[in-house]
């Protein structure tokens, strides 16, 4: 177990934490989760002794282990693949080492009944239970599984880390994490760098690994299939709930809501109190009542309600210009980089509104089919071609690492801004978070996630009707990624997405595209269909009786809680949009009796009673649109 008491940190003058308090036990898996800059990646460091906190304690049983897999880091591996991933059973050298020492010496030991012999037994016993676990001589076996797990292939073992790039080369430092099989595991955004099918192995493999798992995440659907508790950071203070994700938001709603109603009745009964003590304070026969409720209200606790941040990027994409209806054609597409063919043979027609989604492995080709079709790859093989008044946008992967990073924030957006946009231009960037003190900042002092909200923030001001986002949601949070999808559904244009994110893509596309083995192949759904079905067919090849698959998965399941969240998201949507309307309406009728007014003519009473009728609908219209507003953003 790991005992975290009264821990207190402060940076830049701000407090992270304050007297925190809390326990990680030997099985736990945990979720992180708190507003940007909250101090979840610093509670991991302090977990595992990267950072001292400025006060408090930290305690963990002897002889326990803790693994960490930082957000980014620089490996510095020299050898290839498989060596480098076989440098995390070095430790096992000295376990074996310490476990024939120890053989030998209770062989030679005669003292059967000295407290020395049973400590020297208890040890010989650890050691042969951690070394089964981390697989002893099976050591290249164990290596390849998990390499292979995570979306390496067998050609891919003997080739140096270093040609690889930054996050294959992340998942060889998780690889020699999960190898190592610390008895807890801190993982901060795991997910960034694997694709689908990576992840869905990770969450198998977390499922059944024997120790603790803590994870900061903005991936729900990852949060949800492994975490059974949930740790919010919060202003200071952390809330512990003993449940995932989804069912720690319904929750913590429901205390915010609590907290709400009890300081509205506390602010109530301190306004009762001081009209007592106001109205009694002079009458010599109230001055006992009077003072009683004086020490009252010192005594009283103030109830404080916790921070919601009411900050979010908000916008939507312009409308889309008119196209053919062939958006982009291809016939035998074909790609290789050198003697790596990455697909070939490839039929792929889309017609205009279509949204739709690439999926597949890291490397097979998803985001080369989106640079052949805005034009970044020319070199294919086959027939290409984009539809008439096709008016390409793109988000690129690196999108954000684009940037030009002497110019400032406004300037990113001025160089690009025509015509009417250019004076808009502060009220965009406020729009994506970039208050007066941020847009004269270098793109270089930015973070990961100011930086991807620039790139959004580019791609706004130029209308297309061919929208390709590949990976948009890195460096996005959870609040983030739910307006942009928000946005994406309302958008009228013809729609591509790469993305590993099976929340975000959950409802947003009806088509989708795996790339595999070098082909790609169409499949008519949603991306929780296509995960689903794959997962039966992988079951039915490892099932000896088929009838036993019918069960709905954890997959089918959230897909049927998407669609219906999506439904319920639309149905407000049109509550808020009707309300609008009938506000319209009636500011229309005022405006026409305000102009009767404006003449100075006496009116009938009736006049009058219309008239303020008329004002106190509206008021009751602006109450309900706020009501189903706030519903429909919740």
């Amino acid at each position: 177990m790991i005992s975290v008491n009264n821990l207190s940190v402060q940076f830049t003058g701000t407090e992270l934490f304050k007297n925190v308090t809390f326990n990680i036990a030997d099985h736990d898996r945990v979720g992180l989760v708190g507003l940007n800059g909250a101090g979840k990646s610093t509670l991991l460091k302090i977990l595992c002794g990267w950072q001292e906190p400025e006060s408090g304690t930290l305690v963990m049983a002897a002889g326990q282990t803790v693994g960490y897999l930082p957000q980014e880091m620089v490996p510095d591996a020299i050898g290839t693949v498989l060596e480098e991933t076989l440098t995390a059973f070095s430790a096992l050298d000295d376990l074996e080492r310490e476990q024939e020492r120890l053989t030998t010496e209770i062989a030679d030991r005669t003292d059967y009944e000295s407290a020395e012999y049973t400590r020297l037994l208890e040890r010989h016993n650890e050691l042969t239970e951690h070394l089964a676990l981390l697989g002893g001589g099976r050591r290249q076996e164990q290596a390849e599984k998990v390499l292979l797990g995570l979306g390496f292939k067998h050609s891919d073992f003997d080739r140096p880390v270093a040609v690889f790039s930054g996050g294959w080369q992340m998942r060889v430092e998780l690889a020699k994490l999960l190898l190592r099989h610390p008895d807890f595991l801190l993982l901060d955004e795991p997910t960034n760098h694997l694709d689908i099918v990576s992840i869905q192995w990770l969450e198998n493999y977390l499922s059944s690994y024997s120790g603790a798992v803590v994870l900061v995440s903005h991936d729900r659907t990852f949060l949800d299939n492994i975490t059974k508790r949930t740790i919010e950071i919060t202003a200071g203070r952390i809330y512990d709930y003993k449940c995932p994700y989804s069912e720690y938001v319904v929750q913590m709603q429901e205390r915010r809501a609590s907290q709400m109603a009890q300081l509205s009745a506390q602010q109530r009964q301190v306004a009762q109190i001081e009209a007592f003590i106001e109205r009694f304070r002079y009458k010599a026969t109230k001055a006992k009542q009077v003072q009683s409720r004086v020490k009252m209200l010192e005594r009283m606790e103030e109830i404080k309600v916790d921070e919601v941040s009411t900050e979010s990027i908000h916008f939507q994409f312009p409308p889309a210009p008119h196209s053919g209806k062939i958006v982009v054609e291809a016939q035998h597409l074909g790609k290789a980089y050198g003697d790596n063919q990455v697909f070939d043979g490839v039929d792929f027609l889309l017609t205009a509104g279509k949204k739709v989604a690439f999926v597949g492995r890291n490397g097979e080709g998803k985001s080369t089919m989106a640079k052949i079709i805005v034009g970044d790859i020319n070199d294919y093989t086959g027939t290409f071609r984009l539809g008439a008044g096709v008016q390409l946008g793109y988000y690129a992967q690196n999108q954000a690492a684009m940037l030009n990073l002497e110019k400032t924030v406004f300037e990113t957006i001025d160089d690009i801004a025509q015509g009417d946009i250019r004076p808009k231009i502060r009220n965009i960037l406020g729009s994506f978070l970039f208050g007066d003190d941020d847009i004269d900042k270098k793109v270089k002092v930015l973070s990961g996630g100011e930086k991807a909200r620039l790139a959004l923030a580019k791609l706004l001001l130029t209308p297309s009707n061919l929208l390709i986002l590949d990976e948009p949601t890195n460096h996005l949070d959870m609040n983030s990624k739910d307006i942009l999808k928000n946005a994406l559904l309302q958008y009228t244009g013809t729609l591509i997405v790469v993305s590993h994110d099976r929340d975000f893509l959950s409802g947003l596309t009806d088509e989708l595209y795996e790339f595999r083995d070098g082909a790609v192949h169409e499949f008519k759904g949603d991306i929780m269909e296509f995960l689903d079905q794959a997962k039966d067919l992988n079951d039915l090849k490892d099932s000896k009786d088929p009838k036993d698959l019918k069960a709905p998965t954890a997959s089918k399941q959230a897909y049927e809680q998407s669609k219906e969240r999506e439904r319920e998201r639309r149905k407000l949507q049109n509550v808020v949009k009707q309300k609008e309307q009938e506000i319209e309406a009636l500011e229309a009728e005022i405006a026409a009796k305000e102009e009767i007014l404006a003449t100075g003519e006496a009116q009938s009473p009736d006049f009058y009673k219309e008239y303020q009728s008329l004002k106190d609908q509206l008021d009751q219209k602006m109450s309900e649109w706020e009501e189903a507003v706030i519903a429909a953003e919740q």
